[in-house]
């Protein structure tokens, strides 16, 4: 799971096996990340995040979770048209994401041990990094 600002560089991270769904590991990236990346005020999320439960523990920190609702979903709707608007700017994470498919060994896991694959994964963000500064 990757944090990035509005530019698409890399704030935090979090790199654990597949099987947890991302709804757990949420709030412990956003734990993860530095002091000194400002405080988040909104978080744009895809469909897998939608979790109401989520959102009010996001809502308590002052971060507003900008997420389109599951179909079929039972409850009403959390949020409006409004704050959707916001979710079309997804697209550069996305692309942080097709950035971080450059590197052969982040695509394929090549490395059995997990922190060799995250120093690959960290040498990646430091060189996105650099690339934009």
């Amino acid at each position: 799971m990757v944090v990035v600002d509005g530019q698409g560089i890399p704030l935090g991270s979090q790199l654990t096996s597949a099987s947890p769904a991302e709804v757990k590991l949420c709030e412990s990236t956003l734990a993860a990340m530095p002091l000194g990346s400002g405080p988040l005020r909104r978080l744009i999320l895809d469909r897998g995040y939608d979790c109401d439960g989520l959102r009010q523990r996001l809502q308590a920190q002052g971060i507003q979770m900008i997420c389109p609702h599951r179909r079929g979903r039972v409850r009403a709707p959390t949020q409006d048209g409004r704050a959707l608007r916001r979710y079309r700017r997804r697209w550069k994470i996305e692309r942080t994401i097709a950035w971080l498919g450059n590197w052969r060994r982040l695509t394929v896991r090549y490395e059995r041990l997990l922190i060799v694959y995250s120093a690959f994964f960290h040498l990646a963000c430091l060189l996105i990094t650099l690339r934009h500064f």
